[in-house]
């Protein structure tokens, strides 16, 4: 994939998969600003680009602000002339279940989560209307986002909020050539290392160097932070112009296409629906199969092939 020409800005890509992001566009071609909160990280990041022979510039700052969204665009346009693409990575956690979550946990996670990717797709967004050459808006998302998890209720919120973003935003840019795609990653991060069943793995992994069982590659779709990179680079590319609106998942060595939301089963009733007449109705009408929620548990295969 040649991305040679285009310019991209990475959020939060000092560590983890933001870096990953920004090695695999400035492998294929780009030049990418790297934006972190941790200014050292943010300058080492770049330097390991720039010292890999492609083009890099480190930029510190916390997402969330106007100010610091318009900065990471002037940055790009001022060092390499334009903006093509806008990666919106950057993110914390602030943990907790709902009745111990204090405002601070939620406004925390929101404002870098959501308003950081808010502030950051505008300003491209701008940019790119004003070069009118198309462009596109990568939004990192998460299944948490698609299906809750617990514990997360503000990050939740904020990824399931960036994929309606994302659907939103491809309307409105579309004419202008603007794809936006919601990207679901799932790789071994300091998030994922805390889960019980894949700690030990990702572990012995590091540890050894030895790659990852094939059962957890393909069934949990977890891999590496370079593994989801592909994807981000593809959605880059002038290859991707077709794709847009789209909440895309990768890992290990699974990509899948989340649905939209949609009706899954409906019931009518002349003159419309009484509290008594939902409740009548309800285990043998539209609540027949209700939905699943939340993120199933791992299922780690026994020893010997003897089952999960």
């Amino acid at each position: 994939m040649d991305l040679s020409g285009k310019v991209a800005v990475v959020t939060g890509a000092g560590r983890g998969l933001g870096r990953a992001y920004a090695e695999a566009l400035a492998a294929a071609g780009a030049a990418v600003i790297v934006n972190d909160v941790d200014a050292e990280a943010a300058a080492l990041a770049a330097a390991a680009i720039t010292g890999g022979g492609g083009r890099a510039r480190g930029v510190a700052g916390p997402v969330g602000s106007a100010e610091v969204a318009d900065r990471l665009v002037a940055t790009a346009v001022e060092e390499y002339g334009r903006l093509d693409v806008m990666v919106t990575n950057a993110g914390i956690l602030r943990d907790r279940v709902l009745w111990k979550m204090t405002d601070d946990d939620f406004d925390a996670v929101i404002d870098v989560h959501l308003r950081g990717t808010f502030t950051c797709a505008r300003a491209a967004a701008v940019r790119m209307r004003e070069q009118g050459s198309g462009g596109r808006l990568i939004l990192i998302s998460s299944p948490a986002g698609q299906r809750g998890n617990f514990g997360q209720t503000n990050y939740a919120a904020a990824k399931a909020g960036i994929v309606a973003m994302a659907r939103t935003w491809a309307m409105e840019l579309a004419r202008a050539d603007i794809t936006v795609n919601a990207v679901v990653p799932v790789a071994a991060t300091e998030m994922t290392r805390t889960i019980p069943a894949f700690a030990p793995i990702i572990e012995e992994s590091e540890r050894t160097g030895r790659p990852f069982p094939a059962w957890l590659r393909r069934d949990e779709g977890l891999g590496t932070v370079e593994d989801v990179a592909g994807l981000v680079v593809f959605l880059a590319s002038d290859a991707s112009a077709g794709v847009s609106g789209q909440a895309i998942g990768i890992g290990g060595d699974r990509l899948a296409l989340w649905s939209h939301p949609a009706e899954k089963a409906v019931a009518f009733a002349d003159g419309g629906w009484t509290a008594d007449a939902v409740a009548a109705s309800w285990r043998s009408g539209v609540g027949a199969e209700p939905e699943t929620y939340g993120i199933p548990a791992p299922q780690v295969p026994a020893p010997n092939g003897q089952g999960a």
